[in-house]
Parts: structure tokens; sequence; C-alpha cells
């Protein structure tokens, strides 16, 4: 592997397919933090630069000044472990805070793209590990394809005499006319 090289964060290009729209209080958390707390864990880029994890970090260090990120060579056989050698976990409160701040910027930051959503499941890109079909179809604004599907119990039966339209809310089930 190479060494370890240091590179200007305007090096580094941003995912143009980037799914996570990313939110106005998710940025102010990810800039308070860096301001706060420095940078306390790694973005993933490519070959090329390009980045893979870590977008909205960029973004935001870039606007307080942060230049320079430290580029650790990987094939991805081994994890990279980012060293804070001024925190301590067990006695430092900072520690316990960017921990803190670390799991929830990654949950209030998340506003999924539904154009890129699409586009890259159009691609067919394998999204299963990620995403179940119900998901995808929610986020994009799709119906789910109920086709074939069994009726759920609680619908197993309507009037026979009546036709009309039906839809389980809970499932999305779907079935029309009169019992034959």
């Amino acid at each position: 592997m190479p060494a370890n090289e240091i590179k200007k964060i305007a090096e580094l290009v941003p995912d143009n397919k980037n799914a996570n729209l990313g939110t106005e209080r998710g940025s102010a958390m990810i800039e308070q933090s860096l301001r706060r707390y420095g940078a306390g864990r790694s973005i993933l880029i490519d070959k090329n630069g390009k980045i893979i994890a870590g977008n909205k970090t960029v973004e935001n260090a870039g606007m307080i000044g942060l230049e320079e990120v430290v580029v650790v060579p990987s094939d991805g056989k081994r994890l990279i472990a980012v060293q804070r050698t001024d925190l301590d976990l067990d006695s430092d409160p900072q520690a316990r805070e960017l921990a803190l701040l670390d799991n929830r910027t990654s949950e209030v930051n998340l506003d999924w793209d539904p154009e890129v959503i699409a586009a890259l499941r159009d691609e067919g890109l394998d999204m299963s590990l990620a995403f179940s079909d119900e998901e995808i179809a929610e986020i994009i604004g799709e119906a789910v394809d109920t086709a074939g599907a069994a009726a759920p119990e609680e619908f197993a039966s309507y009037d026979e005499e009546i036709e009309t339209d039906h839809k389980c809310p809970k499932c999305g089930y779907e079935w029309s006319g009169k019992a034959s």
C-alpha cells in the first residue's frame, strides 16, 4: 500500500448521485460538531478522489475553513481507525458528546432524494441490503405491486352484491368487483 497522503479538501469530488439530500438541521449539527469537537471520523473516497461516504461532512468542513484531508490508502480488507489522541471516552465529556453527535447527525441529516433513489434502482443497482421494495416505493412515491397477492385474513370476504374497489391500508393489497 502507498503511504498516507495529505490532500486539499477542495481536490475531493462530491458524489453527483448522492441519495441523501441532507437537512438544514443536520447540516447545522455537523458544522457545530466540527467547530466544537473537530473531525471525529473518516470519510470514504474512491481511487479518483470522488466521495463515496461523507459528502455532508466535507461540505461543512470546507465551509468552516478546514482545508486538508489525510488520505489513507486501503483495499477494504482492513478497518481504518481514526485515533483522536486528545480525547478519552472514559473521562472526557467532549469524547462522549462527539460519540452522541456522530450517531444523531446520521439520523437528523438524512433526507432521501426520490429521484436519485429511482434512478439508481432503474440502473439496476442492488439496493436490497439497504431497502425493501416497499421502502423504495415509499421513498419514490410509487404504489407497491400487489398483483396476485392473497387477500389478508381480515379482508378475506366482502359483500358479494356490491361491486367496489378495495385497498388494504396496511399492506396495499387491492381487489375489486363482486365475488364469483
